[in-house]
């Protein structure tokens, strides 16, 4: 642009250039000063300008700025002016051509009309081209793309044919020739979706036909409804209601319900050797129970941790009973057990016996105590299932049974529970003690803690059979549910310091277990625990503690213990008071 415009001023007015530059100095100079001294109002107002005074002269330094700034204004108009009329010719251009265009397009067209005479030509009829149609959619019926491109064909040869023809068919001719063709056509159509419309009804009336057909025998429970009559089959043994949770959980699988978390606990059965998927099932032509039983160790069992609701306290065993099975049963004991001729904890559900019923008992140098006995009715359906699932939990009442989640029944302690910290040991025996098998498959075996699944235990059999109030326990209810370890220390501090005056010299023993709104605080006498009831009534929501199976028979140990020292059964209270 700055080489057209320092050229186009030259040759377009040579004298005012040279004018220009002659003058550049001097009048050039004053027509700049007089224009930035007095701008126009309109650019005062614009860009808030003020205007210099009459006695202001500006530098050289300024003039020669502002002559630049002059110079760069100049350019730029001209700039503009040069890419103003290049747009202009650069249109005409283009108009020019699509004239020429246009009327090389009509000399065209009046070639093709007339002949040097000035008569009127045929035109060239075009061949008609052989379609290559599709073979589904012309059986269908249906028109495809290539049968319309046809048509348009037809119709254009059709036109052809009558221009070729003289002024005596005319226009009206034509018209009623392609009215008649459309009606053709639209009949065409509507034939072809009225065949289809058939079709597809032929189709689904066959397709009906053949769901319908069965080979077996119906009961016909109305005018239009037909039941199958299912027959019962080798693999069927089992009822309808006994199949309808049948898949539910894999049968290899704890439901993800159940909440068995893997820091909580481990899997003791099938083992690191035992291979993925396995499971155990008594052999055949075993002599007795212990011959080929599965016996599985539960380590780390503390009982004093089990009291507080912490520990491993919790056996999940997924197993299978099938419909043909008479019985099967579990066994828990201590290591010292003599060939489990001492049982903590006897399982075994009967099928037959009196109608079915579950027995839950103990064991003491093989006599057997007083069992519980629970009608299978009572509780989720064991036999002839595809799995089931058995959850024993041990706290410091005894042992709960939970069959699918039911709470099912308590067995409560018979026997102390060992004071050190060791194991159990699991058995599932092989026959009964006369020698009969027992049928029935063990999937998985899980060992470790879990929170008490206890809720209401009023209708829970086994539950209060052994009952007592404990002297000088307390059982606070109505506090808010804590989860945290820290939650639980906060709790234990604030009764210990609330109940500290009713502890005497060592202070009171607070329980406090995890995930509950409840509490238990020990005082140091029977009266400490009346002068608590009366004064902190307002404060707490209390009541007398009963007595844990687990309590009742340690106090009776100690009791023994005691009294063969001669030491009065090692009783002693205080009087002392803070």
């Amino acid at each position: 642009y700055f080489s057209q415009i320092m050229v186009a001023p030259a040759s377009a007015n040579t004298t005012t250039s040279s004018a220009s530059s002659t003058n550049g100095a001097t009048g050039g100079s004053s027509t700049i000063n007089e224009k930035w001294k007095n701008p126009p109002s309109a650019h005062m107002e614009k860009f808030h300008l003020v205007p210099l005074p009459e006695n202001f002269e500006p530098t050289k330094e300024e003039t020669l700025l502002l002559e630049m700034y002059e110079t760069v204004r100049q350019c730029e108009k001209e700039a503009a002016r040069i890419k103003e009329q290049a747009a202009k010719d650069k249109l005409a251009a283009a108009d020019a051509k699509y004239k020429q265009q246009q009327q090389q397009q009509q000399d065209d067209t009046n070639d093709g009309e007339t002949n040097e005479g000035g008569h009127k030509t045929k035109k060239k009829k075009r061949r008609k081209t052989k379609i290559q149609r599709d073979p589904t959619a012309a059986a269908a019926g249906v028109p495809s793309d290539d049968d319309d491109d046809a048509m348009e064909d037809d119709d254009d040869l059709e036109s052809d044919d009558y221009d070729d023809e003289d002024s005596d068919g005319g226009e009206e001719s034509l018209l009623k020739r392609r009215e008649a063709r459309l009606a053709e056509m639209r009949e065409e159509v509507e034939q072809s979706k009225l065949s289809q419309a058939e079709k597809a009804a032929a189709e689904e009336e066959a397709l009906r036909a053949k769901l319908l057909e069965t080979k077996e025998d119906v009961d016909f429970a109305g005018p239009a409804l037909k039941r199958k009559r299912v027959e019962a089959t080798a693999d069927n043994k089992s009822s309808l209601i006994a199949n309808l949770g049948a898949a539910e959980t894999p049968p290899h699988d704890f439901s993800k319900n159940l909440g068995l978390k893997s820091w909580e606990g481990k899997v003791v059965y099938p083992g690191e050797n035992d291979e993925k998927g396995s499971k155990w099932e008594p052999p055949e032509g075993v002599n007795g129970p212990i011959e080929g039983s599965l016996i599985l160790e539960l380590a780390d069992f503390d009982a004093a941790q089990v009291n507080k609701g912490k520990g491993n306290n919790t056996i999940a065993i997924k197993f299978m009973a099938p419909s043909d099975s008479k019985r099967f049963s579990i066994n828990i004991a201590y290591p010292g057990h003599d060939d489990f001729l001492s049982v903590m904890f006897h399982f075994n559900p009967r099928q037959h016996e009196r109608g079915g019923q579950i027995v839950v008992n103990d064991k003491q140098e093989g006599i057997w105590g007083q069992g519980i006995n629970l009608p299978l009715s009572q509780v989720p359906l064991i036999f002839g299932q595809t799995s089931v699932t058995l959850v024993i939990q041990i706290n410091g009442d005894g042992f709960d049974v939970f069959l699918d989640g039911q709470h099912c029944c308590r067995l409560e302690h018979r026997t102390p529970l060992p004071q050190k910290n060791g194991p159990l040991i699991l058995q599932f025996p092989s026959t009964d003690d006369y020698g009969s098998p027992e049928s029935w498959s063990v999937y998985k075996v899980w060992w470790g803690h879990k929170n008490s699944m206890a809720g209401d235990l009023s209708d829970v059999k086994g539950v209060n059979a052994f009952s007592g109030i404990h002297p000088k326990k307390i059982f606070i209810s109505g506090l808010p549910r804590i989860s945290t370890q820290a939650e639980v220390d906060h709790r234990r501090a604030e009764l210990e310091r609330a109940f500290r005056k009713y502890g005497g010299d060592q202070g009171v023993i607070a329980t406090i277990p995890t995930n509950t709104t409840f509490a238990f605080v020990e005082v140091e006498t029977e009266r400490s625990a009346d002068l608590a009831l009366t004064e902190m009534q307002d404060l707490y929501r209390m009541n007398r503690a009963r007595r844990s199976r687990y309590e009742a028979l340690q106090e009776e140990r100690a009791a023994k213990e005691a009294a063969n020292k001669g030491d009065n059964g090692g009783k002693k209270e205080s009087s002392e008071w803070d």
